[in-house]
């Protein structure tokens, strides 16, 4: 049997993950599961990024990222000083969720002015920028459940669903993966909808960038990370921060000959002095200019101060320390 492209670039990393169900919507729970719950993903951009065509694609995946779609509607919240909270609809069915909510207003704003319900939260971690809105939206919206990471699930307030590593939950009719992504913090998930291409990776894999180690360290990290790259490079990347140009110019101050980042920076740059998002970027985007996922580079490697023969985690830790200190 011929498989589709997306269908063979998905074989790989669904064929890795252990697919435990954990629900849908409007469906029983399982016996031995927790409640179905919801998720979703986004209508992805069909051709993968390139080092000829990351402007355009990088362009097509940030004015999909508040557009209707077949699949998956994804509004981008700003809220706090530098937070995205995510929106995200799947629209045969209406159910939606928020992602990360660090506060309620921006989120109650958004779903007023599009008249949404709101049925679901998902959290990728415990921090109060992304936990912040949990219990005053579940006194706000009746019903609503709270799903989040089972390896921290009595610091995620209101949690009813936990989810984690190899599970499947349900968003309307797609589909949403979970990932266990500690280091950033120890009970971090990341949420991938495969058929939307559409990762939340709250603060484990930021735009040219990943989330300090405050309760990991660098090998726990790296592997966390790897979980992610063999995902299809027309992934979109939804992070939970605005930190891309101070990422760009750490960047190109450890890979300078990289003229794909070079390039990138310069759009970045331009962007955000007309006061435009840089995010959702795209995981071939990130693959081919994020120093954090680039530890097999010679140039980082010299530029971190790496032994020779050290293994990738190692330089991941050089180049996360490197960052911690940069005044750039």
């Amino acid at each position: 049997m011929l498989l589709s492209p997306r269908a063979a670039a998905l074989a790989g990393p669904l064929s890795r993950l252990a697919a435990r169900r954990v629900g849908g919507f409007g469906s029983a729970a399982l016996a031995s599961r927790p409640p179905r719950s919801a998720g979703a993903p986004l209508p992805a951009s069909a051709a993968a990024a390139s080092s000829s065509s990351s402007a355009a694609a990088a362009a097509a995946a940030a004015a999909a990222a508040e557009a209707p779609g077949a699949m998956l509607e994804v509004v981008r919240v700003p809220a706090l000083s530098d937070n995205y909270i995510w929106l995200v609809r799947e629209p045969r069915s209406g159910a939606t969720a928020v992602v990360d909510p660090a506060e309620v207003a921006p989120v109650e704003a958004e779903l007023k002015k599009r008249g949404w319900p709101l049925h679901f939260v998902l959290n990728t971690h415990h921090h109060g920028d992304h936990v912040g809105g949990n219990l005053e939206l579940k006194k706000r919206h009746a019903g609503l459940q709270v799903v989040g990471p089972r390896a921290d699930a009595a610091r995620i307030p209101g949690i009813d669903v936990q989810l984690g590593d190899g599970d499947a939950w349900k968003l309307g009719d797609l589909e949403m993966r979970v990932f266990d992504t500690p280091g950033h913090t120890r009970g971090h998930i990341t949420l991938w909808f495969p058929e939307a291409a559409a990762l939340f990776p709250g603060d484990t894999l930021f735009a040219l960038g990943c989330g300090r180690l405050f309760e990991g360290d660098p090998p726990t990290m790296w592997a966390s990370l790897s979980k992610l790259t063999g995902l299809p490079r027309d992934t979109r990347v939804y992070c939970a921060h605005e930190y891309t140009a101070s990422n760009a110019r750490f960047a190109v101050a450890v890979n300078p000959s990289n003229a794909a980042l070079t390039e990138r920076k310069a759009r970045v740059d331009e962007a955000r002095a007309k006061g435009e998002a840089t995010v959702p970027s795209l995981l071939g985007e990130e693959l081919d200019t994020n120093p954090f996922l680039r530890p097999q580079d010679p140039e980082i490697r010299a530029s971190v101060g790496a032994a020779p023969g050290a293994p990738d985690w190692d330089v991941f830790g050089a180049v996360r320390r490197a960052k911690d200190g940069f005044r750039g």
